[in-house]
């Protein structure tokens, strides 16, 4: 496919599923319920952890943290009482236990004690390589992923089985569920889909997450050809999306992902 055609394919396909009708059945829709920026991190947090396996058991299991949260998971991290949290040692998704689910819970609650966004905690220092974007000096993705890793097992008591929950380029993760993340917070296209709540990271430094689905799609139009799901295999797809657009490459994740699971491509 030549890649003028290729282009015009894949934004025909970004154009087709980057619509209000994509939130329903995607993990994206548990932050869309809510309004209040801290909530909308927080429930986008959790839903982007939970989103491995069937998606509409993903959103469940979502949707039942946030009830058991009373529907205000930022109120609930801060202010909870020991009886509030006695109601969630039953929570289970997969392999993410409650042990798991409180150290979650204690993490935010220091956070926001300190911090009005989630923005923050994937800020590191400046670093001579950080980028002049929209959002003024924007932090390498990389860099970003790994502060933030360190800094969210920072607290005094860290449960070793919570660790594999949160990934690290440090680790070689393709870092999949991190990047969701990250589209969903930092992209603001007018779409409705992504939030674009956060502006010290530029659409441009997204790194496309690499869900199965993706990564099949994108090697059969040959857009990727690394073996193993990996970080650099996460980074050289984006390389060849910045190609297709420079400014916003994250936005064909909604093609790929869409080919992927809609059409069975």
């Amino acid at each position: 496919m030549l890649e003028n055609n290729l282009i015009e394919f894949l934004n025909a396909k970004v154009e087709l599923y980057n619509q209000p009708s994509f939130i329903k059945d995607d993990p994206i829709s548990v932050p869309h319920l809510f309004t209040k920026k801290q909530d909308i991190e927080i429930a986008g947090f959790f839903a982007a952890m939970f989103a491995w396996g069937n998606r509409t058991t993903i959103i469940n299991k979502s949707k039942e943290l946030m009830q058991l949260m009373d529907n205000a998971p930022h109120d609930f991290c801060l202010n909870h009482s020991p009886k509030e949290l006695k109601g969630l040692t039953h929570f289970k998704h997969r392999t993410f236990s409650t042990t798991d689910l409180l150290y979650f819970i204690e993490f935010f609650k220091t956070h926001y004690s300190k911090n009005k966004s989630l923005e923050t905690a994937f800020t590191p220092p400046p670093q001579p390589h950080s980028i002049k974007g929209e959002g003024g000096n924007t932090p390498n993705i990389e860099d970003a992923l790994k502060h933030f890793y360190h800094y969210f097992f920072s607290l005094e008591h860290v449960p070793g089985r919570t660790k594999k929950h949160i990934a690290t380029p440090e680790r070689k993760s393709s870092c999949k569920r991190l990047n969701m993340f990250l589209r969903w917070m930092v992209r603001n296209d007018n779409k409705a889909v992504d939030f674009g709540i956060w502006k010290n990271i530029s659409p441009s430094q997204l790194i496309c997450p690499l869900d199965l689905h993706v990564v099949r799609v994108a090697k059969r139009l040959n857009l990727l050809q690394r073996k193993q799901t990996d970080w650099l295999a996460a980074l050289e797809l984006t390389e060849f999306l910045r190609t297709l657009d420079k400014n916003d490459p994250v936005k064909y994740d909604f093609a790929l992902f869409g080919m992927g699971v809609m059409e069975k491509l």
